[in-house]
């Protein structure tokens, strides 16, 4: 007898329906499991048979073939062991139902029936609800997250008992998961315990990171240690407009890929916030493995990815950022599949000004060497900082500073202008694809919307023949102005806004990584 459960699988941040056909015949017990399966699916087996004796049901006798469809398409995950028992028990005629047509199934078993939740499962919905498919049966840890997709009704179940009595039509009272969006998005933040009110002093980072969020603009800070930088690195994210419901969307698919989205919690609605360690390889910033998972750049996908230390990270690792910080997408090719993740971020990266870790003093004699200052600055190539539009020189906090009383601007305040600054960039690239704030702009259309006057022309000429600015810089200088103009709440971008971008390219100035 043949039976017919639909299930899917994940392709990157997107899915594709597999039919899970069963059949079985006489003969001598046999049991073939075929379609390029994994070890995690070629071991359902065993689970799939304790689950179906200890809930009541039979492990059928006879020769047995599972075809995973389409055949040339590698399976891996545990969720296929919840589809092959349903299919096991329709296809030896235990269970009765017509409802498997319009069913997604999905969930891991235990060897008692439980259900355990699996990763990837909003994708899946998605993709299934596409298809026309009107019902989902998971496990139950599973159900907000499949609930946010709209279309379909979420059945989430605690074990297979509960699945074969409400798919004979005797468990009608299981009703669908519901998911108020508004709710989850009104309490699924987390308490802010990080505040720029809590910096003391540092006003020109301050702004600095302000200009930076308010464009989406890429940032170095050079310093000495204990001048502060990874504490306001950390506050970057409070001063972040909010995640839309698309943004939050497409950042819980890349979570759910990777297996990382908590269990019972429907979407991330926070900005991620990644911060590798310098010793991270290529695989794991990028993304990569023989079947491929987001790294930590796609991770930090609609939010910010920290690199402290950016000398000491590897040179190789580095340069493989260089195409998804161009692009806003990873591509990873294997022999058998090509996936892209998503890699729209907002890169932060701080650095000691020497290997010293003070300030470069040639007269200095217990300070590094010019040689050892080459050395050490090579390590960060001319293209990678050619995709960092603002460096800022952090000074240490004098005792001044640090003993004053009362408190800086909150970052709630902060906000409000970055917001406000988003909201006008919004309205300006209506209509142009693959552009949300002025980072993103290509080179001929920041030429276009970042008009100067002659005024301006001539300043931005004496500061790049003064300051020794690299060609490179032009153009950053360009889209920093016009953010910094937004903040103004100015059409115009005047001498002002240009000479506070000029300021933001001390990387720039000869005898730094020329």
């Amino acid at each position: 007898m043949l039976s017919r459960v639909y299930c899917a699988s994940t392709i990157g941040v997107d899915a594709r329906l597999i039919d899970v056909e069963i059949n079985i015949s006489g003969g001598l017990p046999k049991y073939f499991l075929v379609g390029l399966p994994d070890r995690a699916v070629s071991e359902s087996k065993d689970r799939i048979e304790a689950a179906l004796k200890n809930t009541g049901g039979e492990f059928p006798l006879g020769r047995i073939t599972v075809n995973l469809a389409p055949a040339d398409l590698p399976k891996e995950g545990s969720m296929f062991d919840l589809p092959i028992a349903v299919g096991l028990l329709a296809a030896s005629g235990q269970i009765k139902t017509d409802k498997l047509r319009k069913c997604l199934v999905l969930g891991e078993l235990a060897l008692d029936g439980k259900l355990r939740s699996v990763k990837g499962v909003l994708p899946m919905v998605v993709e299934a609800r596409k298809s026309g498919i009107t019902h989902i049966l998971l496990p139950a840890e599973n159900g907000p997250e499949a609930a946010v997709v709209d279309g379909v009704d979420v059945m989430a179940f605690d074990n297979l008992k509960e699945v074969t009595t409400w798919l004979q039509g005797s468990g009608e009272f299981h009703e669908p998961v519901r998911v108020n969006l508004a709710e989850v998005f009104g309490k699924n933040g987390k308490e802010e315990v990080l505040d720029f009110e809590d910096v003391r002093g540092q006003e020109n980072v301050k702004r600095a990171l302000e200009v930076s969020a308010a464009g989406g603009h890429n940032i170095i800070m050079v310093g000495p240690p204990g001048s502060g930088k990874t504490m306001m690195a950390r506050r970057l994210p409070t001063i972040l407009p909010p995640l839309t419901l698309d943004e939050a969307l497409e950042t819980t698919k890349i979570h759910s890929v990777a297996g990382l989205l908590e269990a019972g919690r429907s979407l991330v609605t926070e900005r991620p916030f990644r911060s590798p360690h310098h010793t991270v390889s290529d695989v794991a910033l990028v993304g990569g493995g023989s079947i491929p998972l987001p790294g930590e750049i796609s991770m930090a996908h609609n939010g910010v990815l920290f690199l402290d230390e950016l000398p000491e990270f590897k040179r190789s690792a580095l340069e493989v950022m260089r195409q998804p910080l161009e692009d806003g997408f990873v591509t990873i090719s294997r022999s058998r599949m090509s996936v892209n993740y998503p890699s729209r971020i907002m890169l932060i990266a701080s650095m000691n000004p020497s290997p010293s870790g003070d300030w470069f003093d040639p007269s200095d004699e217990n300070g590094s060497t010019a040689l050892q200052m080459q050395r050490y600055l090579s390590r960060i190539s001319g293209p990678l900082l050619d995709r960092i539009d603002l460096h800022i020189d952090v000074e240490k906090v004098s005792f001044q500073e640090l003993s004053a009383k009362g408190k800086g601007e909150s970052s709630a305040s902060v906000r409000e202008r970055v917001i406000a600054a988003r909201e006008l960039q919004s309205r300006r690239f209506m209509g142009v694809q693959g552009v949300y704030c002025n980072a993103q702009m290509s080179t001929k259309l920041a030429r276009r919307i970042c008009e100067i006057d002659e005024s301006g022309k001539a300043i931005l000429k004496r500061a790049m023949s003064a300051l020794g600015l690299s060609a490179r810089a032009y153009d950053r200088i360009l889209k920093v102005s016009r953010t910094v103009a937004d903040l103004d709440r100015s059409e115009v971008i005047r001498t002002d806004h240009i000479a506070e971008a000029i300021q933001y390219r001390s990387l720039d100035r000869e005898g730094w990584l020329g």
